[in-house]
C-alpha cells in the first residue's frame, strides 16, 4: 500500500517543484503533529486561516451541531437556512450600518470575482484599479488585478482595462478617474511584505474614489477577522469601504469567503439579468456555522485585547544582526533579511531543526512571514523566537 506521501506526489496536483512534504496527522491550538509525534509550532496559521487556532472546541461543536441537521440543500439564496442568515447578521453587526448585505462564497478569490462583477454592474464602468505587488487571488478576474506580471504573463489574455498604481503614492491617486468602476486594495498589503499604509493615504484614496464615483473595495481576506488587532483592519484608518472582502480567518479552518456591500448596491444582481451572480456551495451551512463560532470566539474570548502585546513580544525578541527590519500591523508580521538566498535556508532550518512552520511572501521573498493564531501565548512566542534565533545562528 502506498503511503500518503507517495500518493501526494503521484496523484495530487503540485504547484511547485519543492513542496514542504511535511506530513501532519493532527493539529490542536498553535501546534501540528506529525505521524511520529513530532510537534510543530504553526507561525503562519495556514496563511492567515486559523486565527482562533486549530480545531477550536467551539468551532468543532458548531460543525458537529450542523452536521446533525443538514448539509447542502439548494443553490445559494433559494432556501432559508439559519447558519448563513445568522452569520450575515453577526457580520453586519461588526460593520458600519451601510454595509448591511453579505454574499457568501467558498473562498477569497471567489469573493474578489463577485465584487468585481458587482462594481461593474453598479457603476456601468469597466476600468479596475489595483496596486503593484498586490495579491487578490488566482482565478482569471482576481489574477487580472493582481499586481505582479510574473504571476500573470503565462495566462494572458486576462481582463482588459486594468490599471495599477503604487501603494502609498498620493500622486498616483489621480490615475483614478470617472472611467474607474472600482479600486481594489488590501487594507494592509500582505504579500508585498506587510506594508502599513502611511498616515493619510487611505483617507485620501477614499476621498478620491468618492470624488470620481468609483467604488472602494477593501480586500481584508488576509488582514481581517482580528489579524491586525481590530476586527476589521480598516477600523484603524478612519475610512469605510463600499465593498468589503473577507475569507481565510473567517472560517476557523473551514472554507468560506464573502463580499459585503450596501443592499442598494448588492441588489444589482437581482435583475438585468436575474441571478446576476450564482454559486452552488456558497454559504454552505457547515462552513457558516463554523464561521459564526469563530466570530463569537474572537469577540467573547477577547482575543483582540492582547494582539498588540503579543506583536510587541515578537518585536522585542526578534533582534539579530541578520534581521534588517520587522514590520507589522498587529499579528501580521514580516521579518526582513538580506535576500531570499539567506531566508530560504533559514525557513528550512526552522522547520526541520526547530519545528517551526514559517514562510515567505509572494512579492517580498526576503521577508519571513509571521502570522500565528491569535490564541498564541507569550510563552509560546518565547519558544518560537528562541527557535528562530537558533536557526539564524546556525547559518
Amino acid at each position: 500500500m502506498l503511503t500518503p506521501r507517495q500518493l501526494f506526489l503521484r496523484h495530487q496536483a503540485q504547484t511547485s517543484d519543492f513542496p514542504l512534504l511535511l506530513e501532519i496527522e493532527r493539529a490542536e491550538g498553535v501546534y501540528m503533529y506529525a505521524p511520529d509525534g513530532t510537534r510543530y509550532l504553526d507561525l503562519i496559521s495556514g496563511i492567515g486561516v486559523s486565527n482562533v487556532g486549530h480545531r477550536h472546541p467551539r468551532v468543532l461543536a458548531a460543525i458537529q451541531g450542523q452536521l446533525d441537521k443538514y448539509l447542502h440543500l439548494m443553490v445559494y439564496g433559494e432556501v432559508v437556512q439559519a447558519p448563513p442568515a445568522r452569520l450575515a447578521q453577526a457580520l453586519t453587526a461588526t460593520l458600519p450600518d451601510r454595509l448591511d448585505n453579505v454574499y457568501f462564497t467558498n473562498s477569497g478569490t471567489e469573493a474578489v470575482e463577485g465584487a468585481l462583477k458587482l462594481a461593474k454592474r453598479h457603476t456601468g464602468r469597466t476600468e479596475l484599479v489595483s496596486c503593484h505587488n498586490a495579491y487578490h487571488g488566482s482565478t482569471h478576474g482576481a489574477l487580472s488585478i493582481t499586481g505582479s506580471e510574473g504571476f500573470k504573463n503565462a495566462f494572458r489574455p486576462l481582463l482588459p482595462d486594468v490599471r495599477h498604481i503604487r501603494h502609498n503614492n498620493l500622486d498616483d491617486l489621480l490615475l483614478i478617474t470617472e472611467r474607474t468602476a472600482a479600486v481594489v486594495i488590501e487594507t494592509v498589503p500582505g504579500e508585498a511584505g506587510v506594508r502599513v499604509p502611511a498616515p493619510g493615504y487611505l483617507p485620501a484614496l477614499r476621498q478620491r474614489c468618492t470624488e470620481v464615483g468609483a467604488l472602494l473595495i477593501l480586500d481584508e481576506i488576509q488582514c481581517g477577522f482580528g489579524r491586525t488587532g481590530t476586527f476589521w483592519a480598516f477600523e484603524k484608518f478612519g475610512i469605510e469601504p463600499d465593498i468589503l472582502l473577507t475569507a481565510k480567518g473567517m472560517g476557523g479552518g473551514m472554507p468560506i469567503g464573502a463580499f459585503i456591500a450596501p443592499q442598494a448596491i448588492m441588489a444589482g444582481f437581482k435583475t438585468d439579468p436575474i441571478l446576476g451572480h450564482c454559486t452552488t456551495f456558497g454559504g454552505h451551512p457547515v462552513s457558516c456555522a463554523a464561521s459564526l463560532a469563530t466570530l463569537q470566539v474572537i469577540q467573547e474570548e477577547n482575543l483582540l485585547a492582547d494582539v498588540a502585546a503579543k506583536a510587541a513580544r515578537f518585536r522585542e525578541l526578534l533582534v539579530h544582526p541578520s534581521i534588517r527590519e520587522v514590520r507589522n500591523c498587529g499579528l501580521l508580521m514580516a521579518v526582513e533579511f538580506e535576500s531570499f538566498e539567506v531566508l530560504k535556508p533559514l525557513i528550512d532550518r526552522a522547520l526541520w531543526e526547530q519545528h517551526l512552520l514559517t514562510d515567505w511572501f509572494l512579492f517580498c521573498d526576503n521577508s519571513l512571514r509571521i502570522a500565528p493564531p491569535l490564541t498564541i501565548t507569550l510563552e509560546q512566542i518565547d519558544e518560537a523566537c528562541a527557535g528562530l534565533l537558533r536557526a539564524i545562528n546556525t547559518y
